[in-house]
């Protein structure tokens, strides 16, 4: 049995946060950084492998999760929206819903908070273990994402936080994932300070993209889904 609590304890010494949005060296540190292409072509085929092999377990969950959706709420069974991905290029990224579907003004748009009025029975449960993610195999599939990485954020708040944060722009180097270092370690966020933690994190794991790194990113995505950790 695996001590997830060991295992973050553990992570937090291996992997301090090396980067300081404010410091001088910061942007050089990111600007000169050595992406490992190779890797992440290695990785891109094992993800395509991983999701066909387990495509028909993945069906019947997509089924059993649609057909609770459908007798809870009404409105479609798909939540899309645009999100900057790799560069900067957008892409409608794919979710079960969760929310009511009225309609919501544009000027209303806002992050999801706990206790979000907005949240259906079936989707608080969907959310808090991750199960409407699941749909955006497809946007792994077709090269919008990978399993691991930067999450991609809604263009809106992009807009707001590259304006306001510092570096946040560098996220983009790489493509966007369901999962990711941020994810897992911080949760959520909900204002612009724990999105500059979550930047640190994102920055960090650019900076050690690994094998090591993206095991150990998996395993707490693990207890994540299992523990609903950091869910709204």
């Amino acid at each position: 049995m695996i001590d997830f609590y060991f295992a973050e304890q553990q992570a937090r010494s291996i992997h301090p946060h090396t980067i300081v949005l404010s410091s001088p060296d910061a942007e050089h540190r990111i600007r000169c950084a050595r992406i490992p292409h190779r890797y992440l072509a290695m990785r891109r085929i094992a993800e395509l492998a991983a999701i066909a092999a387990t495509l028909p377990a993945t069906a019947v969950l997509c089924v059993l999760i649609a057909i609770a959706i459908r007798l809870d709420s009404r409105g479609p069974l798909l939540f899309r929206q645009l999100r900057p991905g790799r560069d900067g290029r957008p892409f409608r990224i794919v979710k079960f819903r969760s929310m009511r579907s009225e309609p919501i003004p544009e000027t209303e748009f806002r992050l999801t908070q706990e206790r979000d009025e907005r949240v259906t029975r079936v989707g608080a449960f969907l959310r808090r273990h991750r199960l409407d993610e699941i749909p955006q195999l497809w946007n792994v599939l077709v090269g919008d994402m990978s399993l691991i990485g930067p999450r991609p954020e809604p263009a809106e708040l992009t807009e707001t936080y590259e304006r306001w944060i510092p570096l946040y722009h560098y996220r983009r180097i790489i493509r966007p994932g369901i999962t990711g270092w941020a994810q897992v370690h911080s949760g959520y966020t909900f204002d612009l300070e724990t999105t500059r933690e979550r930047l640190q994190d994102d920055l960090f794991y650019i900076l050690n993209i690994s094998f090591t790194l993206d095991m150990e990113i998996l395993l707490k995505t693990i207890r994540t889904v299992i523990t609903g950790f950091g869910a709204r």
